[in-house]
């Protein structure tokens, strides 16, 4: 099952509001951390420190939380 969250402009015919993705998000769609999913979050840093930092406060390990960075290296 996929869940899309759009942030800016949301396809024409779907009636979902643009929103940055957040706990009710992660917690609705994702699996229960009693189950011990390893979780993949990959993205550009502030997106993957979002969602790490929510699957933790959603009681997921933190070991079982990867993640992959990516974007602008500032140079």
């Amino acid at each position: 099952d996929v869940a899309y969250v759009y942030t800016r402009e949301v396809p024409e015919g779907l009636s979902a509001q643009p929103h940055r993705i957040g706990v009710a998000d992660v917690n609705t769609h994702g699996w229960p951390a009693q189950l011990e999913p390893t979780n993949f979050v990959c993205g550009p840093t502030g997106f993957v420190e979002t969602v790490s930092d929510i699957l933790v406060a959603l009681g997921h390990e933190p070991r079982r939380v990867k993640t992959e960075r990516f974007g602008p290296t500032g140079g």
